[in-house]
Order: C-alpha cells, then sequence, then structure tokens
C-alpha cells in the first residue's frame, strides 16, 4: 500500500457547460449541495468549486460563494474540503481575481498561474504579495499550470523569490477546452520531465479518457482530479450518470494500484504548516 494516500478531487460544472450539456450538471447552490454529498460518498475529498451568477455566467463574486459554500456544509460539514477558483474565463481581470480570495479567506484555493502572470496582469511584487497572503493566511493553495513552459515558469518565479517556499499543490492540466478533446496519459510526461520533485501535483485531462490519465497519475504518485468541468462520460465512453460516477470509477480502481484514498481531514494535514516544515 503506498504511504501516501491518494487526493480525489471532483470538479463538478466547471466556468462554461451548462444543464444544456447535461441536465445533471449542478449550478445552484443546493444542487452543488447534493452532489457535494454525493461525491463524498464515493470518495472524493475535496469539491473544485464554480459558482455561476443568477444569469448562468461564471462568477466570482463573494456572495455567490458564500451562497454555494453555506449550502455545500450543510450537506456534508467538515468531511469535504471547499477549493473556490480565481478562474477568469474571459470575465475577470487579475485584480478582481485576487481580492476575492482575500475577502473570502477561503479553505483552499485554485490559481491559474498564467492568468496572474502575463503580460499587462500582475507585476512581480503584486504577485509576490499576493502569494505570500495566501501562505500568511493559511490558504490551502493548489497552482494551475497547463504545460511544461508553466512548470518552468513556476520553478522560476519560486527562483527568484516571487513565490515564497510553502506548501503549495500543483495541478497538471492534460488538454483544453476544444470540442472533441481527448487527452491521453502520454501528455503528462512533458509536465513529469519539467517538474522538480518540490511539490505535490495531481492531473485533470479533458475528454473520455479522463480515467485512464487519472490512473496513470495516480500510479506515477500523483493526485487526481475529476468531473464534469472536464469530461462527461465514463471509462467505457457511455454518458456520465452523475458526477460522483466519475469519481467512484477511480476510487475503485485504485485498490490495483495499491492506492488508498485521503480523507478531507488528511488533506488539511497534509497542507498545514508542521507537516511542511518536517519535509513532507
Amino acid at each position: 500500500m503506498n504511504d501516501e494516500p491518494l487526493i480525489l478531487t471532483v470538479a463538478p460544472n466547471g466556468a462554461y457547460k451548462s444543464t444544456s450539456d447535461h441536465a445533471a450538471l449542478p449550478i445552484t447552490p443546493e444542487a452543488l449541495a447534493a452532489t457535494a454529498r454525493a461525491c463524498l460518498d464515493a470518495g472524493a475529498a475535496m469539491l473544485h468549486l464554480h459558482v455561476r451568477q443568477p444569469d448562468g455566467q461564471h462568477s466570482l463574486r463573494a456572495d455567490d460563494y458564500r451562497a454555494a459554500q453555506s449550502a455545500i456544509r450543510a450537506a456534508v460539514g467538515q468531511s469535504l474540503v471547499i477549493q473556490v477558483t480565481t478562474e477568469a474565463a474571459g470575465r475577470y481581470a487579475p485584480p478582481a481575481q485576487m481580492a476575492v480570495v482575500r475577502e473570502l479567506r477561503p479553505e483552499a484555493v485554485s490559481v491559474g498561474l498564467r492568468e496572474l502572470d502575463r503580460p499587462g496582469g500582475t507585476d512581480l511584487g503584486t504577485l509576490a504579495a499576493f502569494f505570500g497572503w495566501l501562505l500568511d493566511a493559511g490558504v490551502m493553495t493548489q497552482v494551475i499550470l497547463y504545460d511544461a513552459a508553466d512548470v518552468a515558469r513556476w520553478n522560476t518565479l519560486r527562483a527568484q523569490g516571487v513565490v515564497p517556499p510553502g506548501p503549495w499543490f500543483l495541478l497538471f492540466v492534460l488538454g483544453r477546452y476544444h470540442t472533441g478533446q481527448t487527452s491521453e496519459p502520454a501528455d503528462l510526461l512533458p509536465f513529469l520531465q519539467a517538474w522538480d520533485s518540490a511539490h505535490p501535483w495531481a492531473v485533470c485531462a479533458f475528454g473520455a479518457s479522463e480515467q485512464r490519465c487519472a490512473l496513470a497519475a495516480a500510479a506515477l504518485g500523483g493526485h487526481v482530479r475529476v468531473g464534469f468541468e472536464n469530461n462527461l462520460r465514463l471509462a467505457d465512453g457511455a454518458l456520465a450518470p452523475d458526477n460522483a460516477a466519475l469519481v467512484r470509477q477511480v476510487a475503485q480502481a485504485l485498490p490495483l494500484l495499491g492506492q488508498r484514498l485521503t480523507t478531507a481531514d488528511e488533506l488539511r494535514a497534509r497542507f498545514s504548516g508542521p507537516f511542511w516544515r518536517a519535509g513532507r
């Protein structure tokens, strides 16, 4: 059995899909709460949360987040880590992306490195202040990286001191939001070649090969994110009935890899200051 339990995250909706893509796509706080409960039961320890405005558009408004967080907590208590997103989705600029995190002070957040660190986006001083604040505030932070160049840039920012030492968590994204996009396990290799082993990583993959990519990541020592944000189909190609089915099929395969699932409390401990300072 692998000593480090696998972190299984569900990304149940994303910024772009709607119920026209799948009737079970959760948009409202109530639907997100029901999905959280089902995915917890299926094996997830963390929920990657996108919220919407009343017109269905992607939102980074704090009040929209609070409504969803409240509903989810009522459904699952502290048994899931709730990870909010700063994804721009073409609607938000870096100042607004960072401001909502400071206002919410969430338990966990994901940040797309290339969205904040881009020409005309955020100067390095502001970026350093933001990452320093995340660390000081104890916000469990996952940094989203889309290719090997992003990994190299992440390594450079750390070497320059823009990103301070801390318990950062990386997400390697295989593929893009393209019609017919299907990622493959081999797409992970350039990320691992650029990775310097300093921080744990997870993978998410677009398309119906999501489970194969997930299990490849698990076999190589990574963690996994699945869900309707990136894929609507089961490993056999059938339309998944809900997000929990995607979580469950990964969870059920893990014993073959000698893996066990982490819990939310183990995940919190994994990224706490004492754990990090112990060199884990």
